[in-house]
Order: structure tokens, then C-alpha cells, then sequence
């Protein structure tokens, strides 16, 4: 079975005990190599989960501040790494607010870890690397055209500078993947004809408003139910498959015709985002890929990607045609952040920027062909004046909540 980002922030704390009572590797025992000082900017789950990783990672790296907009989940933060001896964050290095990602940009820190709600990304990986930082952002890197141009830019100078850019694509640094795409490349079931990807699966979290939240503090507490924050679940999740996709195929797609709705996930807590996406992908040369994500509760799950070609079939993770990967490997969701450290060690930093941008920017495509009822060309949106993140955020400020999007009706 596949273990997915999500199921893994959940065995995050039952790691760092293991590793503090001695069952896992003392991966930080030799200490041999410079320090590298990290600071986290967004300590949900899936921020405090990255954080564990990249401690997990290699020899000598250290948290060393911690950011986020609310407290709580700075404390939480602070209460499951403290199990890890390379955890060194004080009251002094614990900021909250909304312009917490500064003071941990100002605290010294060589590296920062990026895992707030992605619409904040652009805002953030553009001020980490001004900032002079090397960067490990969580995907998706953008929920709009104008984020999208941000990104990217960035990270051309985030290449002049040196700085070391990796994305939260894993599969990207998973053994099997790895090998299996390196086949297809090399041929091994000829050129790909077609293709279709998947990430459907049941309901997720949800938080009921409270009566003391204001309009930003249950929209930034339920992000995920917001295109602004999340970009939907197509960018937020299903990025994953359309990467692979997008790697397999070494291109992006030219446009997308789509289909999607609102049919189980309906209650207003849940914001105004689709529960269900259906998207035909066109990439160059005429290749179609399906592309499905869903999240229906208690429907069956299928988490996959699979190619065609003019000789032969692959699923991407495991075979290609004839060809079987070998087994083994580190856990992707470690692997990531490992190969991020040794490149920076090394003097020859990665930068994952373009390609995730694209990915990302992928799935808003199939997004907007899901909420407009048209076929989008992915040079009309990248070109658009498309920005959906609000101005001047202020605590108080009064955010309505946008209409379900109507195919054929939106304005």
C-alpha cells in the first residue's frame, strides 16, 4: 500500500519518539559536516511533519525558529520536535502573526522550510530568496496565474544567488519512481501515446467556525476550503499525479477541457470548492492524459499514474514495460529534504522552481477548464491578470466568501 504525505505527518511524532529512545539511526551523531540552521514558516501538520524529515535527513541540521500565524499551532509545533535533540527553538524564536515569515527570514536561519497554505507561497519564496535563504517549499508552489509568474521568477534568481530550491513532489526523489521514469525515457514501452492519473479518496478535516473567528481566521483555519489559500484540491493534492505526469511526458500540458462540481461536499463549511474534478489534458504532440481527483467519503481510494506507449505500458513507480525497479530506498518525504542538504554541502545546489511551477500551474489549468466549462489554453491563463489573493490582509477585515463556481456563469 502507498503510503501518502498525509498518512506520513501522521506517524511524524511516533519517528521523533523512536528516534529519541534509540530505535531509529542517530543520524545526527557524527556532526562531522557544517551546520545547516533552518526555520519553519507554517507549523500545521504537514509543516511540523516536513520539519521531523528534515531533521530525520542528514547530520547536523537544525530548527532553530518557528513561525505562523496562529500560536497554538506554534506550540503545538514546539511540543512534538522537542523530542528531537536538534531542535532548538526558544520562546525568542517562536513568532506568530501574520508577519511571522519575516522575523524567521530576520532570525538567521541558512534554510527555511515553507508550509503554510500555498496561496501564501509566492509572497514567501520570493522574500525568502531576496532574503538570500535556501528554501524547501511544500507543493503547490501557486493557486493563480499571478503567483505562478512570481514563482518562477524567483526562482531564476534563486539560481544566480546559488540558493538550493526543492519542492515537495517526492515522487521526484523516490527510488522506484526514479528508475522507472528513467526507463520510459530510455524507451522502454517506446513513445507515450496516452495516459491518466488519479488521487481520489473520502472526506478530510473539517473546523466549524467559531463564534469569536473572524472572516480571515476561519478561512485561514479551514484554508483548504478556499481557492485562494488551497487552489482546490486538484492544485492542493492532486499535483502529486500530474507531476509525474508532466516528468513522464517532459513537458506541460497546452490546454485543458474539463468537468467538476460540488455533489457530496456541499455544507457551507466547506467552503466554495469542488469535491470532484474530471480533466483532459492535452500536451504536446497530441497526447491525452485523464486526469481524476475526488473527494467522496466512503468511496474507494485510487492514488496512481499510468502511461501508455507504442510498445508497452507503465505505471510510473514500479515497471516500464519489461522493466521492474528494484526495491529499496530511503522514504521519499526524508529523501527530499536529504538531497536538498547534500546539495547545498556539495556547492551544487538544485532548484526545483521551474518544475514545480509548472506542475502547479498544471493543475490550476485543469481547475479553471473545470470551473469556466471551457477549453483553456495554458498561454491565455499563464498570460491572464488572474490573482486571487486578497489585498491589504488585516485580521478584521470583512472576506466574504465567494459563490460555488458555475461553468458558463462565472464572471
Amino acid at each position: 500500500m502507498r503510503t501518502t504525505r498525509r498518512d506520513f505527518v501522521k506517524k511524524a511524532s511516533l519517528a521523533a519518539g523512536a528516534l529519541a529512545a534509540g530505535d531509529l539511526p542517530a543520524v545526527h551523531a557524527r556532526g562531522r559536516e557544517p551546520a545547516i540552521t533552518a526555520g519553519l514558516i507554517g507549523c500545521g501538520g504537514r509543516g511540523t511533519g516536513a520539519a521531523a524529515d528534515f531533521l530525520n535527513s542528514a547530520p547536523n541540521v537544525r530548527i532553530v525558529a518557528l513561525g505562523d500565524v496562529f500560536k497554538d499551532r506554534v506550540d503545538n509545533a514546539r511540543r512534538q520536535l522537542a523530542r528531537y535533540a536538534s531542535f532548538q527553538v526558544d520562546d525568542d524564536h517562536s513568532f506568530v502573526g501574520l508577519d511571522a515569515y519575516r522575523k524567521v527570514l530576520e532570525s538567521g536561519v541558512d534554510l527555511v522550510i515553507l508550509a503554510t497554505p500555498p496561496g501564501f507561497r509566492p509572497l514567501h519564496f520570493a522574500a525568502a530568496v531576496e532574503a538570500g535563504k535556501h528554501v524547501f517549499m511544500e507543493k503547490p508552489v501557486c493557486v493563480d496565474a499571478a503567483g505562478a509568474r512570481r514563482v518562477l521568477e524567483a526562482g531564476r534568481k534563486a539560481r544566480e544567488k546559488r540558493l538550493a530550491v526543492v519542492a515537495g513532489t517526492q515522487r521526484r526523489h523516490q527510488k522506484g519512481y526514479q528508475e522507472t521514469v528513467k526507463a520510459i525515457h530510455d524507451g522502454a514501452i517506446g513513445e507515450i501515446v496516452a495516459g491518466c492519473c488519479y488521487w481520489n479518496q473520502g472526506g478530510l478535516w473539517v473546523h466549524p467556525r467559531r463564534e469569536e473567528w473572524t472572516d480571515l481566521q476561519w478561512q485561514l483555519r479551514n484554508w483548504y476550503y478556499f481557492t485562494w489559500l488551497s487552489g482546490d484540491h486538484i492544485v492542493e493534492q492532486h499535483i502529486h499525479n500530474i507531476d509525474v505526469m508532466n516528468w513522464v511526458l517532459r513537458a506541460h500540458p497546452v490546454r485543458a477541457t474539463a468537468v467538476g462540481g460540488r455533489q457530496v461536499r456541499v455544507a457551507p463549511e466547506y467552503g466554495h470548492i469542488y469535491d470532484h474534478f474530471g480533466v483532459d489534458f492535452e500536451y504536446p504532440g497530441g497526447v491525452h492524459v485523464l486526469s481524476m481527483c475526488r473527494h467522496w467519503p466512503g468511496t474507494p481510494g485510487a492514488v496512481r499514474e499510468f502511461v501508455v506507449g507504442t510498445r508497452g505500458k507503465s505505471n510510473a513507480a514500479t515497471y516500464a514495460g519489461e522493466f521492474r525497479a528494484g526495491g529499496g530506498g530511503r522514504n521519499p518525504y526524508v529523501q527530499e529534504h536529504a538531497d536538498l542538504v547534500e546539495s547545498i554541502r556539495k556547492g551544487e545546489p538544485l532548484n526545483e522552481a521551474q518544475q514545480v511551477v509548472e506542475s502547479s500551474f498544471s493543475a490550476v489549468l485543469g481547475r479553471e477548464a473545470a470551473y469556466t466549462g471551457q477549453t483553456v489554453s495554458w498561454d491565455d491563463l499563464w498570460n491572464s491578470d488572474q490573482d486571487l489573493m486578497p489585498p491589504n490582509l488585516d485580521w478584521n477585515m470583512k472576506l466574504e466568501v465567494p459563490p460555488v463556481p458555475l461553468p458558463g456563469k462565472r464572471t
